[in-house]
């Protein structure tokens, strides 16, 4: 008689694949998770009560889990929803409103959305108080990254900052997969006068200071035909709402 093979990954991978449905199953229609697209941190036992919780946008993990290190922040969990949401910004404020009602199922008592406005027109902010968390301040990573106030500061003093296209480290990252072939300029070329001919510029807002990221940057800047710009911006308004949840524990 053949030996029935078991079950492989055991009971903690088990138990990892019924969160994963769990996860997908609170978000809305349209907006399940890929395994590749869903992140979670947590840090020293167990979860909930006692910690605090991130729940961030996918484009701001690297930076997130830099900070919690750099700050001591033990008891900081993370949770990130896709980044790739903001082509879909209509999936955002749902998708947070299920993730921070489960984690008030899970105990936390602080909850911070490491998001702007994103794109949802008010829409997160009615879900936001609605459910009282607070997010970000702006209303895009480029404002909070280089400072919401000193951002609009420089749009009423610089007038060639109207015809600027940012791009954070994430971004530059990932710059072919989701600006080059996002917007098809790989298929079709003739579309790039159509997206970037009111720009100037291409703005990198970096995080870190990492020439590698220059030279992708200033390639980028070529590639699309703009000029290039470097401003070593730091984590801004990110670093001091992950330093308030500190104060706060």
């Amino acid at each position: 008689m053949s030996k029935r093979p078991g079950r492989r990954g055991g009971a903690r991978a088990r138990r990892q694949q019924r969160l994963n449905r769990a996860v997908r199953a609170s978000l809305p229609p349209g907006a399940a998770l890929l395994p590749e697209e869903e992140l979670a941190a947590t840090s020293g036992e167990g979860k909930g009560q006692g910690r605090a919780l991130v729940i961030a946008c996918g484009a701001l993990a690297k930076e997130i889990l830099l900070l919690k290190k750099q700050l001591g922040l033990d008891t900081l969990d993370m949770h990130c929803l896709p980044a790739i949401w903001h082509n879909t910004p209509q999936y955002i404020p749902e998708g947070v409103r299920a993730r921070i009602r489960q984690a008030k199922r899970e105990g936390y008592g602080r909850i911070l959305v490491a998001y702007g406005d994103c794109g949802t027109g008010g829409a997160l902010d009615a879900v936001l108080a609605e459910e009282g968390v607070r997010r970000l301040p702006g209303a895009h990573c480029y404002a909070f990254f280089s400072g919401v106030e000193n951002f609009m500061q420089r749009l009423q003093d610089d007038g060639s900052e109207a015809r600027a296209y940012y791009l954070t480290d994430y971004l530059v990252r990932h710059f072919d997969s989701l600006v080059w072939r996002g917007l098809m300029l790989d298929e079709h070329p003739e579309l790039l006068s159509d997206y970037f001919g009111s720009y100037e510029k291409l703005v990198h807002l970096a995080q870190v200071d990492d020439a590698e990221l220059d030279t992708r940057a200033r390639e980028a800047a070529k590639r699309l035909g703009l000029k290039h710009e470097r401003r070593l911006v730091g984590f801004g308004d990110l670093a001091t709402a992950l330093e308030d949840l500190r104060v706060r524990q």
